[in-house]
Order: structure tokens, then C-alpha cells, then sequence
């Protein structure tokens, strides 16, 4: 329980401390661009904005780190810290967290050429400075492609503020250039053009469902997230719902489907979702990690939903015994009812389809 609380905390200081860097990025743009400006205040001189300008920065780079470092440390998402300043290092969403690392990464150049502002040319800093202007819109991106609050409206409303509030700023800056025209028209269309990429974007992606699959999240991810998904959802199409009592014992025919994908460290996943035909119908689902030996797992964990049709409980728990094609779990609902459930599989490997039988029986400690 520990375990899980702490967790919980990681998960949401990764959430909150992300956030937070993105507003922190978005005042420290748009101070920079005073800065440009040569904008002061009644109470704020040039140099007060400048200094508010770096510290922002800084600021928001602790932010970053520390956002980093809960991510990993979470170890929800295969992430490494290797991952962390190394893009495509990870096999989790690897265009979208890559773009959060290239991110970090021009931040944590621009804090090191600052440092060293005597020691690199002018124009090297000059460009390097420029460069991690575009942190930003990166980091942007990244929040929209990897973050799971990407699809609430709260979330949206906040990143297309601070998009509309950037893009401003840089229109106003572009007023006030005195470069050659064509340059001033190439940058002020692209200033319109990523704000109007990033928004087609969001709305065909990280807005739809199922955008966690699309963005390359590994399907034992998935599994973790939504252990009973595929349970649940074969089951709500069963239109015999009741308030019967829960199922005790029973014997069905079962049939279904079994998918198989790598893992990390050489491991396998393996999932089982089976539809019940007889007894309280409904559906079930196996979901296994193991080494592969010869045709099959050398169980390292595992996870058993049901949930019968009669009542729509949702039974959950985990593989008890594993031989050959005999699978035993024992499951309970949140009331308390407890099930020992014996599947006898027959597997065609090459069609990735499974029949069989499901036997359940009560288990000890009924509530």
C-alpha cells in the first residue's frame, strides 16, 4: 500500500511540476521578448526585467528537472534517465517524449553557454539563445503528445493561452525589426503557421481517443492503465443486466482471442480475451509476463478480470497456477465474492484464437 501511495505522489508531482514549468517557460518568453522590446515599467527598469527574465528561466529548468527525475522515478512508463537528455532513448510515445528531451536539452545548453557567456563568441551564444527559444513550442508540443491531462478541457484552455499569448508577443516583436521585408513576412508567417500546425494537430490527435495507442505507448503500459478494459467492454454488450446474486459456481464454454508482444529485458506479454457462452455469460480476460520458453511463459506476473453478465461486477485478481494450457486464478469483486476460476485453453497459435472451458467455483474468505 506503501508502494502504491507513493506512486500516486510521483505521478502527480510529474503532472503538476510539468505544468508548471510550461507556465514558467511561457513568462519567461514572453519577458525575453520584452527584453527585445526594451519594455519597461513605472516600477520595473529594463534591468529588472532583464533579471526576472533569467530567473524565470532558471526557475522553470528546476521545474523541468524535477519533473524529470518524479518520471523516471515513477516507473510507471519505461523511461530511464538516459532517456531524460538522450531523444528516441525510450521505447514509451518516443516522438513525443523526444521532443520534451530536445527540449530539456536546449534549456540545459543555454543555462551552460550563459555560465560561460566570456568564454563562446557572440555569435555562438547569439544563436545558441535563439535556438532555446524553441524549447518552447517543443515543450508545448510534448506537453500535448505525452501528457495525461492532454485531453481535458482545463488543460487546453491553459496551452492554447499561453500558444495565443506567445504568438502575440512575437507579432508585436516582428513590428518593431528593422530587417529586410521578406525576412519580416517569413517570420511572421511562420508565427502563424506553428500556432495553426500545433492546433490541426491537437484536434486530429491528443484530442481523439485512443491517442495513448497512436502515440506509441507499449501495449504493457496499456495493460497497467486499463487492466479490465477489454473485460468491460465486451461484457456492457451483453444486454442482460441485473441485480442478481453473484455468480458461485458454474461451467461455460468460452472463446476468444490471444494477442502476444515483446516486453522489456527479452520478456513477452501475453493477453487472453475470452467471451463466456454459457453459465452467467459475460467476459475475461488474462493478461501474463514472462520469459518465452519453447511455445510458452515463464510467468513472472499476471492479472485476471471477469465480469459476469448477470451482475456487471467487475472480479479482479490475479493467476494462481499455470500448466501448459490450465490457467487458475483467483478473482474477488469489490463486494467481497470471492472465485476460483480453472480455464482449460486450446490455442491456435497461427490464427491467435482460443476455445476452451472456464470453471468457477468459490473461494475461501466469502464475504
Amino acid at each position: 500500500m506503501l508502494i502504491l501511495a507513493s506512486t500516486r505522489t510521483l505521478w502527480y508531482v510529474t503532472r503538476g511540476t510539468g505544468v508548471v514549468a510550461l507556465l514558467l517557460l511561457t513568462a519567461s518568453v514572453l519577458l525575453g521578448i520584452g527584453v527585445a522590446l526594451r519594455w519597461r515599467g513605472r516600477s520595473w527598469p529594463r534591468f529588472a526585467v532583464a533579471d526576472a527574465h533569467r530567473n524565470l528561466t532558471l526557475l522553470s529548468i528546476a521545474f523541468v528537472s524535477v519533473h524529470v527525475v518524479t518520471t523516471v522515478a515513477d516507473g510507471f512508463a519505461p523511461i530511464s534517465l538516459t532517456a531524460a537528455v538522450v531523444p528516441f532513448a525510450s521505447p514509451y510515445r518516443p516522438l513525443w517524449l523526444a521532443l520534451g528531451t530536445i527540449s530539456f536539452d536546449l534549456l540545459l545548453a543555454l543555462v551552460a553557454t550563459s555560465l560561460a557567456r566570456g568564454r563562446v563568441p557572440p555569435r555562438m551564444w547569439r544563436l545558441l539563445h535563439w535556438l532555446a527559444y524553441a524549447a518552447w513550442p517543443i515543450a508545448l508540443v510534448h506537453a500535448f503528445g505525452t501528457g495525461s491531462d492532454a485531453r481535458y478541457g482545463w488543460f487546453a484552455l491553459l496551452g492554447f493561452s499561453c500558444l495565443a499569448a506567445v504568438a502575440l508577443a512575437v507579432f508585436v516583436r516582428l513590428l518593431q525589426v528593422r530587417e529586410r521585408r521578406g525576412i519580416r513576412l517569413v517570420a511572421a508567417a511562420t508565427a502563424l503557421a506553428v500556432p495553426l500546425a500545433i492546433t490541426a494537430w491537437y484536434r486530429s490527435g491528443p484530442l481523439q481517443r485512443g491517442w495513448a495507442r497512436r502515440a506509441g505507448t507499449p501495449e504493457a503500459v496499456l495493460a497497467r492503465a486499463h487492466p479490465t478494459t477489454g473485460a468491460i467492454a465486451q461484457a456492457s454488450l451483453v444486454r442482460h443486466a441485473s441485480s442478481a446474486a453473484p455468480p458461485r459456481s458454474f461451467v461455460s464454454a468460452i472463446a476468444g482471442q490471444l494477442t502476444q508482444r515483446d516486453a522489456a529485458n527479452g520478456l513477452v506479454d501475453v493477453r487472453i480475451v475470452l467471451r463466456l457462452r454459457g453459465g452467467p455469460r459475460g467476459a475475461a480476460q488474462i493478461d501474463l509476463r514472462g520469459a518465452p520458453t519453447g511455445g510458452g511463459v515463464a510467468m513472472t506476473a499476471s492479472g485476471v478480470s471477469f465480469v459476469p453478465a448477470t451482475t456487471r461486477s467487475v472480479y479482479t485478481g490475479s493467476v494462481v497456477g499455470l500448466e501448459g494450457s490450465r490457467v487458475e486464478a483467483a478473482v474477488r469483486d469489490s463486494a467481497g465474492n470471492r472465485l476460483r476460476l480453472a480455464f482449460s485453453l486450446s490455442i491456435d497459435a497461427a490464427r491467435g484464437s482460443v476455445s476452451g472451458v472456464v470453471a468457477a467455483s468459490p473461494s475461501g474468505g466469502e464475504e
